[in-house]
């Protein structure tokens, strides 16, 4: 049985609220990652940013409370999924452009 972590309806994300989350450099990373559709488990060797969990852990917060990722519980393992498709309908190209800028 899986849930998920609460994340805002898409209809009250706002957009300098995602602006806001990703003009930090790891999370902008995180969002690059995820970008590939498939969900990405939450553990701390996924992701080799060389910082402490509970760090990595704030900054899956701030994508989530932006309502940019879902985090989804399955048990013991917490996975992490942009919210690609949602976003896109929100703000059209944005994730497209902030993916290609570097």
């Amino acid at each position: 049985m899986s849930a998920e972590y609460p994340a805002p309806d898409m209809a009250d994300v706002q957009l300098v609220d995602v602006l806001q989350a990703l003009a930090d450099p790891t999370r902008l990373e995180i969002v690059r990652l995820l970008a590939d559709g498939s969900p990405h488990p939450k553990s701390a060797r996924e992701w080799d940013f060389g910082m402490q969990k509970s760090a990595l852990a704030y900054h899956f917060k701030a994508l989530r409370e932006a309502g940019i990722t879902l985090t989804i519980v399955n048990g013991r393992t917490h996975d992490i999924q942009l919210r690609r498709d949602e976003l896109d309908v929100r703000f059209p190209g944005l994730l497209d452009a902030l993916i290609r800028a570097r």
